[in-house]
């Protein structure tokens, strides 16, 4: 096997490892601030990993670039996106103890 191959497999089997952990928190987390750190592993280390490794595995060219460009828009874009989901959640979710006052998302 070469070494190539041994990349591979590590970014193939970590970046799958990042989302089922990220699909099992899912299932187990209660609130949506605690579901929206779930996502952060799987959207900016899962899928870059996975890119990567199609990205190894296609060897020097084109579609090697395009997931490179894939990992890099997803790393990027992961945590606006983070961002605006966590404050759509703040604007739309009633204030817990009805005191009236603002509530503020768990530090």
């Amino acid at each position: 096997m070469e070494a190539r191959h041994v990349i591979v497999l590590v970014l193939l089997f970590g970046g799958l490892a990042m989302l089922l952990l990220s699909a099992v928190a899912l299932l187990v987390l209660p609130g949506p601030y605690q579901r929206l750190h779930a996502l952060a592993p799987a959207t900016s280390l899962g899928l870059p990993m996975l890119c990567l490794a199609l990205a190894v595995d296609a060897g020097p060219g084109r579609s090697a670039v395009k997931f490179l460009v894939i990992a890099a828009l997803a790393a990027v874009s992961s945590p606006v996106v983070g961002v605006a989901i966590g404050r759509t959640i703040a604007e739309t979710t009633p204030p817990e103890g009805g005191s009236g006052a603002e509530s503020e998302p768990p530090a």
